[in-house]
C-alpha cells in the first residue's frame, strides 16, 4: 500500500525590493515555491504560493 503525501499551502506577500530574503525564510521552515502571481490589488503587489508536506 502506498502513502500519499498531503501538503499544506501558504500564500504571502512579496515585497519587490525584498522577495528573495522573504522566499529564503519560508524556504528554511521546508516551504517550496509553487507560483507567484500578480495580487488582487494590482500594481507591483506579487503574492507567492508555497507548498510543504504536512506533519
Amino acid at each position: 500500500m502506498s502513502t500519499r503525501t498531503t501538503w499544506e499551502y501558504a500564500t504571502i506577500p512579496l515585497l519587490t525590493h525584498n522577495t528573495k530574503a522573504i522566499l529564503d525564510s519560508w524556504g528554511v521552515d521546508g516551504w517550496e515555491l509553487v507560483t507567484v502571481l500578480p495580487g488582487p490589488g494590482g500594481g507591483d503587489q506579487l503574492v507567492a504560493y508555497l507548498k510543504r508536506p504536512s506533519a
